[in-house]
Order: C-alpha cells, then structure tokens, then sequence
C-alpha cells in the first residue's frame, strides 16, 4: 500500500497585511527548515502573495492561495487566475472552502471547474468539502460530502487524482469552536476514501490525501491525526501564530522508531495544531504529491449542483 506525505495546509484568510505576513513567514521558514518527512503549504491573502512568496522562495515551505478563477484570462473584475498564481510562485491553492460557499454562493460546478484548472497548471487543489449543522442534524452528511466529492473531481483523469488533496471541514466546526469527535472525523475521512476509490480504484484513493479542517487545534490534534485516513489538516486560526504550546497539553502517544527527529521538532513548532501528533504518529504515511508533468487539459465544463 502506497504511503502518504502528512500535509499541512494554513489558510491565512482576510488576516496580515504584508509586513506581518511577511514576519510570520520567515518565523515558519526558521522552525521548519529541517523538515523532509511533511509538507506545508502557507496560503495568505492574495495581496501578500508576492512578498511571502519571496521568503519561502528556496525553502521546504510552499506557497500557495485561497482561492482562484477557472478562467485563464478574461473579463472577470476582481479574480485571479491559475497561470496568475503560477507565475507568483503558488504550488497549491485552496478550492470551495465553506466560506467561499456560505458566504459567496460558490457552487460544486464551479469549484469542479476550478479543480480542473488547478491540475492542468500543476497547482495542487485543496478541494474542501463538508456538511452544514442541519444537514447533519438532518443525517445527510455522508450525501453532502459525496455529491460535493464527486462533482468537485467530475472530469478529472486517474492519472492527475493523486495530485489533488480532499479537507474535510464540517461548517459547523468552522471558527465555532465546536469540532467533530474522532468518530465523527475518521467516519467521514474513510467515506470520502471510499469515494476516492470507486472514482478512481483503490491504489490511486490510497495514494490521495485527506485533512481534517474543523477547528483543530493543539488539543485534538493528537487523537484526529492519529487517525489511519486523516493525512493532515486545513488549518485556519491556528496557523496565525508560528509556535506552538502543544507539547504542554497533548496527551502521550506511543513513540515511533525514531523517537526524535527534525520532523518531531518542527512540528511542535508549527502549526499549532498540528505539532505534536504527526511527531508521534506510531506509524506516519507518505506519498507522491505533485502529478505528472505532461497533461492534457480536461474539459472545463461541469453538472451544476442542486
């Protein structure tokens, strides 16, 4: 069974203009510069894109956005687009985050659109996806996640899948302070890995990652990322600082073969809610991230959700 790289993605928001962007960045470049075993991706606002860019530039930290165009060019005021961000330097961008779709009535053929485009400009998507509180109130999470899954991916070849990266992030557990229980997370986590194989056959699903984007924090971290399809996390507040006191309140875990390692001090660096639980992990996964090099382009079109 092919392995996984932890990922860690921090998603900056509407937070930071350049000069404290730029600080927190060259804070998170110092911690994790012995880092190999995960990856870490920083997305700030767009507006700082550019400056932080130049800092992780050379570095193990990837750069990358919160949201993109489909489009390539055109007359779309106010949008960015997937060569925009390549040319800034981006790896990965975050697609229909649940802000995106509460807040600006993104839709899953838009965000399936946007996918499209993130792969064939070798940008990793971070494709969120997760239900509402009465959508789970109403038992209709699993349905939720499938139809947005499956529609975020429509058109999406086997080869370009493990290229793509799915976060989990209950709506109701966003900036809430609320967060799914272990059971709840690992349940969807293996759901979603189910989907990813019935699309796209068991060995590519085992390949792709899957993170938990629900408020996590250095208190729940330990146990959501000890779970076997839980690759890392989307993590939002928690990301703003560069340090973590995770050490102070995480629970023992059981130690891997290598007790210690830079992979173990970095991330009880950074970020906070991710530290000390990837270090302990008893038994860490990794794989591939970045697809192949030649591609052709998918179509851009896509079913409009309901």
């Amino acid at each position: 069974m092919p392995e996984r790289t932890p990922y860690i993605a921090a998603n900056w928001k509407m937070h930071l203009t350049r000069a404290p962007a730029v600080q927190l960045a060259r804070d998170v470049v110092a911690q994790l510069a012995d880092v190999t075993g995960a990856e870490v991706v920083l997305c700030p606002p767009a507006t700082a894109l550019d400056a932080v860019g130049r800092v992780l530039a050379g570095t193990r930290v990837l750069l990358g956005a919160q949201t993109m165009h489909w489009e390539d060019h055109g007359a779309y005021t106010g949008e960015i687009s997937a060569p925009m961000l390549v040319d800034l330097g981006c790896r990965a961008v975050i697609l229909g985050h649940s802000e995106r779709r509460s807040y600006f009535g993104e839709r899953d053929e838009e965000v399936g659109r946007k996918t499209r485009s993130a792969v064939v400009h070798d940008l990793l998507p971070i494709v969120c996806v997760g239900e509402s509180l009465a959508e789970r109130e109403a038992g209709s999470t699993l349905r939720v996640v499938q139809v947005q899954t499956e529609r975020a991916l429509e058109g999406v070849s086997r080869e370009l899948a493990p290229g793509i990266v799915v976060a989990y992030e209950p709506l109701w557990a966003i900036g809430t302070g609320k967060v799914a229980t272990t059971e709840q997370a690992q349940e969807v986590h293996a759901f979603i890995r189910g989907l990813l194989s019935n699309l796209h056959g068991e060995t590519v699903a085992q390949r792709m990652r899957i993170l938990y984007g629900g408020s996590m924090k250095p208190a729940n971290a330990p146990d959501l990322l000890g779970q076997k399809d839980i690759d890392g996390g989307l993590i939002g507040g928690a990301s703003l600082e560069s340090r973590s006191r995770v050490t102070n309140t995480a629970p023992p875990f059981e130690p891997r073969d290598v007790s210690t390692s830079a992979l173990d001090r970095a991330l009880m660096s950074y970020p906070a809610s991710a530290a000390y639980a990837w270090g302990r992990r008893k038994r860490p996964t990794r794989c591939p991230g970045t697809p192949p090099a030649a591609r052709q382009r998918p179509a851009a079109g896509g079913s409009r959700a309901t």
